[in-house]
């Protein structure tokens, strides 16, 4: 099994049961644990930003498309590096 395909798996029983399991692992796995702490995080930083904080008044909102561009395309690769 590949890294790419374990960070994607929900049980041991996946191997057997991918037809099954497959589209769960869109949520169940750890990718997606990653892949949504990213969300969060970037949604986070954002949010920060409009409070505003003082810290942070010098980024630039127009950047914001740009920070949510990286969970909207979040890939089992970026995943990886991740880990």
């Amino acid at each position: 099994m590949s890294s790419h395909s374990t960070l994607k798996s929900i049980s041991p029983v996946d191997g057997r049961y991918f037809s099954q399991t497959e589209n769960l692992s869109e949520y169940f796995s750890e990718y997606a644990l990653i892949r949504y702490r990213v969300l969060a995080e970037v949604e986070y930083f954002i949010s920060l930003c409009e409070i505003p904080l003082p810290q942070l008044s010098s980024f630039d909102k127009n950047n914001f498309e740009k920070l949510r561009k990286i969970y909207r395309e979040f890939k089992a690769e970026d995943a990886q590096e991740i880990k």
